[in-house]
């Protein structure tokens, strides 16, 4: 099996991927022309200017001050004229440690100077941490049981350890990957994570991004794979619809945003706009998902003006499966939204339909139920999702990337979502401007309609 995961990247060219490449991410863009370019802009490679600016000794925050050894712990120490007033400086995560000065030996004429420290309250991350929590807690404030939480920790151990230095100890793994996980679940802003967790608010962005990047590199290719052979998924959704050769379940929602500065007019979501009564703008998420519910492939961040044919044209589902033929005689089951196609099965949309028709539609509606119902669970799960939040757009696809991973480990953990988290999926359905591009697809799903309305009332699974 292989990693199915497409972010929305930059203009650039789309190469091809030898068959049986194992990749965590690829980045393609189909836009033929500059027209098309410029109407549908997309994000920039994630990570790439957060961490040139935290490499930046000028961008280091006042957290951390030298004072003269002699100098009493009660005078008021002053801060650098380029921090915020609560970011963390210092190269090792900096500002979590408990005591107020610690002395730099060799350091000015008294033989040694102090290093400064913020004291913070960190004492609901340390009750949160001990093992006297109960488990019913811990579940409701990081949204996945603790064994959960422990597997977890212990695959991205690796990837997000940092080493102690002289002057403090590094932020341990746990905490590191509680700071996101707890960030992603309630969406809370990056001044309460600050005040939960007892760390400077830049300290707290940094490591959601980092954890986040960490999730992407080393858990996407383990929990988001394209199910090969397909067999068992298949049977698992003909036993449920009747319909055979069904390898996954598709839909596509769409994650509020703040107004970008550029190409504005791209990420407006007029449909939401018209339903709230208020201006939104969003980008969207694609997402194939199993008999079970979990991610099979996901295409983040294209604008939310894109419909869903339009995401779908753009997304390594439809470059690298089916018009590669690697979906020959399997079906993708998807809304209105998308054209019939050769491997598209999607319901029929035109007035006074048959009896055999309308049963279709009712079963192929079962169908893509599981992929709503997984959305749904993935909002409910991290509330992120569901609030326009503070993370900058070219680092949008990274974050929500990493909820579908999760997703995905929570639901084959078996760990359900608390209804007091409860989330209703408003998107709405829109009849794809060129519903079919296949006139084979409309022979073979005639077909399934007919066997079953005329096969099926004997209790047996229709087949196409």
């Amino acid at each position: 099996m292989s990693t199915s995961y497409t972010e929305a990247a930059q203009l650039g060219p789309f190469f091809d991927l030898p068959a049986g490449d194992d990749l965590t991410s690829w980045f393609t863009h189909l836009c033929e022309d500059q027209a098309a370019a410029a109407a549908f802009p997309a994000p920039a490679p994630a990570f790439e200017a957060p961490l040139l600016a935290m490499s930046d000794p000028r961008k280091r925050g006042a957290e951390y001050q030298l004072a003269p050894e002699g100098e009493s712990s009660g005078v008021k120490r002053q801060r650098s004229p380029t921090s915020s007033r609560e970011n963390s400086g210092g190269s090792n995560d900096g500002d979590h440690e408990h005591s107020s000065a610690i002395v730099v030996a060799g350091a000015g004429r008294g033989g040694g100077r102090r290093l400064w420290v913020k004291e913070r309250d960190h004492e609901w991350w340390d009750r949160m941490n001990s093992p006297a929590c109960p488990e019913e807690e811990f579940r409701r404030a990081f949204r996945m049981s603790r064994s959960t939480f422990e597997a977890v920790c212990e695959e991205l151990g690796a990837a997000v350890a940092k080493e102690d230095t002289m002057l403090r100890a590094a932020i341990p793994v746990r905490q590191r990957v509680a700071v996101c996980i707890w960030r992603l679940a309630t969406g809370e802003p990056l001044r309460l994570v600050s005040k939960r967790f007892g760390l400077g608010i830049s300290t707290c962005h940094k490591l959601v991004l980092e954890v986040c990047a960490a999730i992407k590199a080393v858990l996407m290719p383990k929990a988001v794979q394209w199910p090969e052979p397909a067999a068992d998924v298949a049977s698992q959704f003909e036993s449920a619809s009747g319909i055979a050769n069904v390898v996954g379940a598709m839909y596509t929602t769409h994650i509020p945003i703040i107004a970008p500065k550029a190409n504005v007019a791209a990420y407006y979501n007029r449909r939401h706009t018209e339903r709230n009564q208020k201006t939104s703008y969003s980008i969207t998420v694609q997402g194939v998902v199993d008999a079970a519910g979990a991610f099979t492939d996901v295409c983040i961040g294209w604008p939310g003006s894109m419909s869903d044919a339009d995401v779908l044209d753009r997304s390594a589902l439809y470059a690298q499966r089916g018009a590669a033929g690697r979906l020959q005689g399997q079906w993708v089951v998807g809304g209105a939204g998308y054209p019939l196609m050769d491997w598209l099965l999607v319901p029929y949309t035109h007035q006074n339909m048959t009896w055999a028709q309308h049963v279709f539609n009712e079963r192929v509606d079962g169908v893509r139920g599981v992929a709503r119902d997984a959305f749904r669970r993935l909002k409910a799960r991290w509330g992120c999702l569901q609030k326009r939040t503070e993370v900058k757009l070219q680092d949008l696809p990274v974050v929500l990337g990493a909820c579908c991973v999760l997703h995905n480990i929570c639901e084959r953990a078996g760990d359900a979502v608390d209804a007091d988290n409860a989330y209703q999926i408003f998107d709405d359905d829109m009849v794809a401007d060129n519903p079919v591009r296949s006139q084979a697809a409309v022979a073979a799903r005639d077909e399934i309609a007919h066997n079953l309305l005329h096969r099926n009332s004997a209790g047996h699974p229709a087949s196409s």
